[in-house]
């Protein structure tokens, strides 16, 4: 028999198992959900100064901790929240990072109570569908300083440039997925696809 030649992957994504898993089934799949992006820009924020991997190994307890993300509940958390967050070792105890959490909570209901779904937002500002790289792979751009700003402007902290970028990467507004690397394809399928906003 003929071996089977072992998959082409991104390059960051080689050296951990579960860098491998969340790149294979997650990274650069486009993602319409509100709360599901909302999430992931919150994750994003905590992985300032630090990995995605140290991020993805404590996704669990952070799921756990903040209520699978739900932004309702995130919303009502007081300062005997940020205290027992801070007192759990699980997950990364950075106290700006839980209140920039929190009040991303507060902004997500806002926008939503105003009848601006966080999805439709972000989407609409990336042009409205997944934008196809294929040139270097950038720290940031002028989309994710453009939208930095913004999200700056409503409140949310920890999203410079280059952290919203690498959301975007995450979320597959942009697919950044090398030209090698077995992901590309299935991800530009999926972008074909007419959107669900949600």
């Amino acid at each position: 028999m003929t071996p089977v030649s072992p998959k082409h992957r991104c390059s960051w994504a080689q050296s951990d198992p579960l860098l491998r898993e969340y790149h294979d089934q997650e990274w650069g799949v486009p993602e319409f959900d509100s709360r599901a992006l909302w999430e992931l820009l919150m994750l994003e924020g905590f992985q300032a100064g630090l990995s995605w991997l140290v991020v993805l190994r404590k996704r669990e307890a952070f799921q756990a901790a903040f209520h699978q993300f739900d932004p309702a509940k995130v919303a009502r958390f007081d300062d005997d929240d940020v205290e027992r967050l801070m007192a759990e070792p699980r997950i990364i105890r950075a106290r700006a990072k839980i209140q920039a959490t929190i009040q991303g909570a507060r902004i997500y209901l806002d926008m939503q109570q105003a009848g601006q779904a966080f999805s439709t937002y972000i989407w609409s500002l990336a042009g409205g569908k997944p934008i196809q790289n294929t040139g270097p792979v950038p720290a940031s751009t002028v989309l994710s300083e453009k939208i930095s700003k913004d999200l700056k402007q409503r409140g949310f902290k920890f999203v410079g440039p280059v952290i919203v970028y690498a959301w975007l990467q995450a979320a597959g507004i942009v697919n950044d997925h090398s030209p090698a690397c077995f992901r590309r394809s299935v991800c530009e399928r999926i972008a074909r696809r007419p959107p669900q906003f949600t």
